[in-house]
């Protein structure tokens, strides 16, 4: 932990707080009834800081008092940290302050996955929160893990730095005053994403109707059909080779021997990082019937409904590579197409829709087979033009790549911000200090000598605000 300013002290969470595990319902406690006035908070609960209470379909439990009685409730002014890991992320990483408990409730409960950390006085509830957000709260939380959980055991020696009070509140006021701005950042920066992946689809859709090139055929055909000069066929009849099925073969020959490339290796249309892929040891014929070139695409055949046809277009090859049994490998007659032009078709919304319009479903997985791909309609202009398209294609998505760079930079900093300014706040440097300010000692004196509040499953009153 940092040193401390002056007038600071620190303290174990113990004298401050009870700290204490919820308590998770058994499967069959919860109720489908959305009208159930008794909401259990989870894991998932906890967004930006609160807690969201509107999941209206999942999260109830019975009026059963005996229920009830076990089950740990939540008040206003209460701290909650996530105390086991979820889908990967760090214990801790989660916190949230319960500023107030919607009054449609009667009580509201949280789960063994969440602990809870309730200050003994209130007015440092949200001191408590900001610390457990910051780098050096985090790294406390870290501490008292214990193989994959965080205990009320261990979380109550978790070390807290502890302003006078009047310091305290000023710097709470200024932290909520800057984390709204930066969170409001956080929220403009989170669009960025989603209006480029819509450029990109809105110029591959412009692309593959002849819209983005009507100017240099000089016409403006292509506004609601294809232009007179293009054509409609279906794709397999571009097709010089293929579609082929990959290669399966048993997890104990990878390791090591031929470069081959799998479902989880090419987005937007190319290979993401030769260097990445796994290897494995094939027979020299199996090399010869499952070798790729450059100018070959791969179709996705086997996957959840959301991934099932997407393609690569194989490119810069380092060395020889085959491909898994879950894709198709093609190879076009290049007297007709580009290659760097069906790519696009492909990767487009309408050439998407014509690979998966006759695809089998299962449960959670869907399939395309190869009459499939060679039975889906293509938009095919004239070579000269295909040139053109792919010229334009990249030269705009070079612009968004560009500004998805500069988004990347921008997010991370603002990142980097939320740290720094609660790094700043408990050196004691965000706010001005009052030499007049009762010192923490003597606060931290008082709380510890206060009677302390009733214990977490006891009665209080029905809801309350801070």
């Amino acid at each position: 932990m940092t040193d401390l300013a002056e007038h600071w002290t620190t303290t174990v969470i113990r004298d401050v707080a009870d700290v204490f595990l919820g308590k998770t319902p058994a499967r069959n406690d919860y109720t489908s009834n959305s009208n159930s006035k008794y909401k259990v908070v989870k894991f998932r609960d906890l967004k930006d800081g609160s807690v969201d209470f509107e999941n209206a379909k999942q999260g109830f439990v019975r009026a059963d008092a005996s229920l009830l009685r076990t089950l740990k409730e939540l008040r206003c002014g209460d701290v909650l940290i996530t105390s086991a890991a979820h889908s990967g992320e760090n214990i801790g990483k989660k916190c949230a302050y319960v500023s107030e408990i919607p009054s449609k409730f009667e009580r509201v409960y949280f789960t063994g996955e969440l602990l809870n950390v309730r200050c003994k006085d209130q007015t440092i509830g949200k001191w408590v929160y900001f610390f457990f957000r910051s780098r050096d709260g985090f790294e406390e939380i870290q501490e008292a893990v214990t193989g994959v959980h965080l205990t009320g055991g261990r979380a109550q020696h978790m070390s807290l730095p502890i302003a006078p009070r009047a310091e305290q509140r000023r710097i709470v006021a200024k932290l909520e005053k800057l984390l709204r701005r930066v969170d409001a950042c956080q929220q403009r920066l989170a669009k960025i994403p989603v209006a480029l992946k819509r450029f990109r689809q809105s110029v591959l859709a412009a692309a593959c109707s002849g819209r983005l090139t009507a100017d240099w055929r000089n016409s403006d055909e292509g506004q609601d059909e294809l232009p007179r000069s293009w054509s409609l066929i279906e794709f397999g009849r571009l097709i010089a080779d293929g579609p082929h099925n990959g290669l399966y073969k048993p997890q104990s020959c990878y390791g090591s021997g031929t470069l081959i490339v799998r479902i989880d290796a090419f987005y937007d249309g190319k290979i993401t990082d030769w260097g990445e892929l796994k290897r494995l040891v094939i027979s020299g014929k199996e090399r010869e019937q499952f070798a790729l070139a450059d100018g070959d695409i791969l179709i996705n055949r086997v996957n959840s409904p959301k991934f099932l046809g997407k393609a690569a277009l194989v490119q810069a090859m380092p060395e020889e590579s085959v491909y898994e049994s879950n894709m198709m490998r093609l190879r076009l007659d290049r007297s007709r197409t580009r290659p760097d032009y069906a790519i696009l078709y492909l990767r487009s919304a309408q050439g998407l829709e014509e690979l998966r319009k006759n695809a089998k479903h299962a449960v959670n997985q869907s399939s395309i087979n190869q009459e499939d791909v060679k039975g889906a309609l293509f938009a095919l202009p004239p070579l000269p033009e295909q040139q053109e398209i792919v010229r334009r294609v990249e030269a705009l998505f070079a612009l968004a790549d560009q500004i998805e760079a500069r988004y990347a930079k921008a997010a991370a900093y603002v990142e980097k911000l939320t740290q720094s300014i609660l790094a700043k706040a408990f050196r004691g440097e965000l706010v001005p200090q009052d030499p007049n300010d009762e010192p923490a000692s003597i606060l931290l004196e008082r709380i510890r000598s206060a009677v302390t509040t009733p214990k977490a499953h006891s009665a209080r009153p029905a809801r309350y605000k801070l």
